[in-house]
């Protein structure tokens, strides 16, 4: 835990939740233990989403489709949003949740390797969300920033690893080595890119928050 927990549970008692479906796809996805992003975190994201009003999203990490929708419902009316999966048990899912929710029409579910998918995306995107595999951010990173318009927002979610990212590399379990080896390459390219102004946030897991500057 990186912030103090009662510190977390305090902020979250404050929070007024969001729609019915989105919580009862939360309360589902949490039952199925399937990781979705925190309350704390949903809040960040909806505050960052009445600033910046988006019209073209990109989401890297799918799951089962809770973050998708709290974007079409919570980003202005006629936002669009693209999203890649590569998981094939929750695609089934995520796409019912979907329908379910209506809004197929505002989504563009795009199934497979990200990296792959990613390299053949064209246009730009005002806003975009990384919540994917932890060790592959550092590669997805050049083809999400040409994808990224000037002054368009780059999120990035579990960033922080527990607080592993500022441990001794031999203290990190052995099996989680290359992700603090990438996510470390990762945090040092977004704070040191001269295209981006990013800050580091510990909230949740961590998260970082990058501006393509104009």
């Amino acid at each position: 835990m990186i912030v103090n927990e009662r510190m977390v549970a305090y902020i979250n008692s404050l929070d007024m939740g969001n729609t019915p479906f989105l919580d009862e796809i939360e309360a589902e996805a949490l039952r199925a233990h399937v990781p979705i992003i925190r309350r704390e975190m949903q809040s960040f994201l909806k505050t960052l989403l009445a600033v910046k009003r988006p019209m073209r999203i990109l989401e890297v990490g799918t799951a089962v489709g809770f973050s998708t929708l709290l974007f079409c419902e919570y980003a202005p009316e006629g936002c669009h949003v693209t999203t890649i999966e590569k998981y094939e048990k929750r695609i089934p899912i995520a796409r019912a949740n979907f329908e379910r929710a209506g809004r197929t029409e505002q989504i563009t579910f795009l199934t497979g390797d990200a990296a792959e998918i990613l390299e053949k995306l064209t246009g730009s995107y005002d806003f975009i969300f990384m919540d994917a595999a932890k060790g592959q951010y550092i590669h997805f990173l050049p083809d999400v920033l040409r994808l990224l318009e000037p002054g368009g927002i780059l999120v990035s979610d579990n960033v922080l690893q527990d607080g592993d990212i500022i441990e001794s590399h031999y203290i990190v379990e052995r099996r989680n080595r290359t992700i603090y080896k990438r996510m470390r390459e990762y945090l040092y390219a977004l704070k040191h890119d001269e295209r981006l102004e990013t800050a580091i946030l510990p909230l949740g897991d961590g998260v970082t928050v990058s501006t393509r500057i104009k």
